[in-house]
């Protein structure tokens, strides 16, 4: 089963995430299938969400699941 869900990245104390498409069964930070986008809540300024709406609306009509973070992203972004 394929899960779309974050992927913790950055340095101690300083967190980053990807939203990645990957096995059900792989540890969150495996290898991924493809990088949807990122996630960076401690950004003062510039981006702190990028989501690819294409790649993550075909992934979803492919039989994604989304977490339930990734989820509230989607909608807070108007993906889903």
């Amino acid at each position: 089963m394929l899960t779309i869900r974050l992927a913790r990245n950055g340095a101690k104390k300083r967190p980053f995430y990807h939203i990645v498409v990957s096995e059900h069964d792989r540890i969150p930070t495996g290898r991924a299938i493809e990088i949807l986008g990122f996630v960076n809540p401690i950004a003062t300024a510039g981006e702190t969400v990028r989501i690819d709406a294409d790649k993550a609306k075909s992934w979803i009509q492919k039989g994604a699941q989304p977490s339930k973070t990734v989820l509230d992203l989607f909608k807070k972004n108007a993906i889903l």
